[in-house]
């Protein structure tokens, strides 16, 4: 069964681009809904429960933006993963989307090729940033000063490795080179540590280990 995707974008002409882009990536991914605005998309998403949802972060005048769309959906679609795809990489809106809950944060900017290599990611367990966006949230974590909080504990010395390269602004797959390790491996333990720390981003797991 194909990936089902969805994109929320007010740009017409990007929004028919990515969907095309992503309907010739191949059978394993479909993407049969697009639109234009958030109100639709607040009225029809829950309803149609699709596998991934790209979300714009400006979806223009008067609609709600793309992270509170995320706010407002995520309750009702638990089993739906989203990640944002827009022109902005300020920092206060990538922690904003991912406090949210956008499991992934990638730019417009980025090769079509890469949008879908995020695509397949994500529903494969990763957490799929464009680099600069990666390094950013590493900025938030890179002081000396900070230490593990009590909690860490529960993880295994594998996975303090992990969460700790992460935290340096690390890619899955850098992280996967630096420890000898398969890229598979690292969503393991990634997976593994979003689950005992109890939450569902990066965000969330580097403040939960360096009590943020």
């Amino acid at each position: 069964m194909p990936i089902r995707v969805a994109i929320v974008e007010n740009e017409v002409v990007f929004a028919e681009a990515m969907q095309m882009v992503l309907n010739n990536a191949g059978p394993e991914i479909a993407c049969g809904h697009v639109f234009s605005n958030s109100k639709n998309a607040l009225q029809k998403l829950p309803e149609l429960k699709p596998d991934i949802v790209l979300m714009d972060i400006d979806l223009g005048e008067g609609q709600v933006n793309g992270i509170d769309c995320i706010t407002r959906l995520q309750p009702q679609m638990p089993g739906t993963l989203f990640m944002v795809l827009t022109i902005y990489e300020d920092h206060q809106k990538v922690f904003d989307a991912l406090s949210a809950g956008a499991l992934g944060y990638v730019l417009k900017s980025a090769k079509p090729e890469k949008i879908i290599e995020a695509v397949r990611e994500l529903h494969e367990g990763g957490a799929p940033m464009s680099p600069s966006i990666a390094r950013q949230i590493a900025g938030s974590f890179s002081k000396p000063a900070q230490m593990p909080t009590p909690e860490s504990e529960l993880l295994t010395i594998r996975e303090k490795e992990v969460i700790q390269l992460i935290s340096k602004g690390k890619l899955e797959k850098e992280v996967a080179a630096e420890l000898f390790i398969s890229l598979k491996t690292v969503k393991s333990h990634i997976s593994n540590i979003y689950g005992k720390l109890h939450v569902r981003t990066r965000v969330e797991a580097l403040n939960k280990y360096f009590g943020r």
